[in-house]
């Protein structure tokens, strides 16, 4: 990892750069919600003659299977979603079965138009590492065809001196299986098999509510008063028109719980959770209207009624509105807050606040100018003349930030903590 040149003293930019991969494909469900074409569709796959049939699912194999780790349960998954259209008396084989299954699945290329607004946390498996380094997993959102939105993930190791490695990301890119309780039910969790490796596991759209986008996951890992570690995470469902806050919740990175979040606190983006209890209480940033950073309290992870404001926009670079970059990291000076502020020409930087540990109503120092701006290599993107993050960490004195970059790409930059906290309060002062 070569740091680079930059007018922030305390700022580092990496030469890492992770960039959206095309290849990247998942096998999603091609259903119309029109059941007459389904039954349509369905009648004329019966009709052809077995020969034929065979030597198109042939071809499907050849063109398709190499892409994938697991197409045919896939495709015999998405043959059960519409089987019911068939009479039962119809007699089937197996290879028709795979060819009705395969004209109900489509390949969606995740990343075809971006990969961006990256959080950082520690992997819950830490063996094997050397002394002082840290391995973590990040998270981040892709966005492709139609600007759905969907969660990746990557991985890497930190090592003892702040030096950031990336592993290499897979190939292949896999959805989990999806449990509902039932079809008019919000919650929902989701499986990935063992064998799937993190950086193709893919958290895709499963409510209407999120149908246009899972956006901007937040996580954190979380310990709570007993020592029990769980990582914890929000994310904005949109549907097209409106958005709502989801919470998601994982041990392993394997299996996810999906609660919809209730209580009239419950609004807008941007909720990112405190990584402890404090005062016998969960905590968590919020931006209810939009301009402004909140902080809101509750003794119940998933009902949140009420907020209280904690920062307005007061610097020219932050004129038109603020919000956090992710979870509250925990230092001996305060809890340190990257903020993102939006100024003229809507250009976007990260800043910083320091919170109280005790209280953190009360904003105890900041920046009164950003950490991080788009320099002229990552103003050209997607959306122009924008640095934003979802969530950083901080390993043996270094706050490692990885960060978006004009909404088409992601990067890492490192920052020296005692010199930046140092920084924050003698500006304050």
């Amino acid at each position: 990892m070569k740091p680079l040149v930059n007018a922030n003293s305390e700022v580092n930019r990496t030469d890492i750069k992770i960039m959206r991969d095309t290849a990247r494909v998942i096998a999603r469900p091609l259903i119309p919600d029109d059941k007459s074409r389904i039954v349509r569709l369905i009648g004329k796959i019966l009709q052809l003659p077995e020969s034929q049939a065979t030597e198109l699912f042939e071809r499907v194999k050849k063109d398709f299977f190499n892409r994938h780790k697991d197409l045919r349960s896939t495709v015999l998954r998405h043959y059960h979603e519409v089987a019911g259209y068939i009479p039962q008396s119809t007699p089937i084989s197996e290879t028709k079965k795979m060819l009705i299954g395969s004209y109900f699945t489509m390949e969606y290329s995740i990343e075809s138009a971006a990969l961006f607004n990256p959080s950082i946390v520690p992997h819950p498996d830490q063996s094997g590492l050397s002394v002082g380094s840290l391995r973590f997993i990040m998270s981040l959102r892709a966005t492709g065809e139609g600007h759905i939105s969907s969660i990746v993930f990557r991985s890497g190791v930190i090592d003892n001196h702040g030096s950031v490695v990336l592993d290499m990301s897979s190939k292949y890119a896999e959805l989990p299986e999806v449990r509902r309780r039932a079809p008019e039910d919000s919650n929902y969790s989701i499986h990935f098999r063992h064998d799937q490796k993190i950086s193709e596991r893919v958290i895709f759209p499963v409510l209407k509510s999120e149908s246009k986008g899972i956006e901007d996951a937040r996580f954190v890992r979380f310990v709570d008063d007993n020592g029990e570690v769980t990582y914890f995470g929000t994310y904005t469902a949109y549907d097209g028109s409106t958005v709502l806050p989801q919470f998601i919740e994982t041990k392993d990175f394997l299996s996810f719980n999906i609660i919809t979040l209730k209580g009239s606190a419950v609004k807008n983006k941007g909720m990112a959770l405190f990584p402890r209890k404090i005062n016998g209480e969960y905590a968590m940033l919020s931006r209810q209207d939009g301009e402004t950073n909140r902080i809101m309290f509750s003794d119940n992870l998933h009902v949140w009624e009420e907020s209280e404001l904690i920062q307005e926009p007061a610097s020219p670079w932050e004129f038109v509105q603020i919000g956090n970059c992710g979870s509250p990291i925990e230092t001996e000076k305060g809890w340190l807050v990257l903020t993102h502020g939006v100024g003229p020409m809507r250009k976007y930087s990260i800043g910083a606040i320091l919170l109280d540990l005790k209280d953190p109503r009360k904003v105890i120092a900041h920046l009164d100018e950003p950490l991080v701006e788009p320099n002229e290599v990552e103003r050209e993107g997607y959306v122009p003349n924008v640095v934003y993050s979802c969530g950083s960490i901080v390993h043996n004195g270094t706050l490692i930030l990885p960060y978006a970059m004009s909404d088409i790409s992601s990067g890492i930059v490192t920052v020296d903590v005692a010199g930046l906290l140092n920084k924050i309060i003698s500006v304050t002062r």
